[in-house]
């Protein structure tokens, strides 16, 4: 069971991987379990040498009492210090940017976040990425 972001490799392109932690409340972990969770306008922000991800939706436990959570919280993301300082190195080149593409739980259970370095698509490369699907679909159509 995974949330990802589909619309992320469409609208950027990914440049380098990185898989995060993420501190998260009991509550927030039951709501991801029961696929309660949206990451689709999310975005990662470094904030005081740590790396932050905003606006990200889980949605409200149902049976939380008042140590419920906030929904669009920002949420301190884990990764090392030295993959922290790349990141940074990186972020000062204009145009980069960084993004959530899929949340999941790692073979321990913990709860992951896939995260891209990532710069913005501009229009003709989205045009271009959307005829390219198309040429690959028509040839899968004609190969059965």
């Amino acid at each position: 069971m995974s949330i990802i972001n589909r619309k992320a490799r469409f609208q950027y392109k990914c440049i380098e991987e990185y898989i995060a932690g993420i501190q998260l409340f009991g509550t927030e972990v039951k709501s991801i379990r029961q696929n309660k969770a949206n990451i689709t306008d999310s975005f990662c922000q470094i904030k005081n040498g740590e790396l932050y991800s905003i606006n990200m939706y889980i949605a409200e436990y149902k049976f939380g009492t008042n140590w419920n959570h906030q929904s669009r919280r920002d949420r301190k993301l884990l990764l090392t210090k030295k993959e922290l300082i790349r990141i940074e190195k990186k972020l000062k080149e204009p145009g980069l940017t960084i993004i959530p593409t899929k949340l999941f739980f790692s073979d321990k259970g913990y709860i992951k976040v896939q995260i891209f370095l990532a710069k913005g698509k501009k229009i003709y490369d989205k045009r271009e990425s959307i005829r390219n699907r198309d040429i690959l679909r028509e040839l899968q159509q004609q190969s059965l």
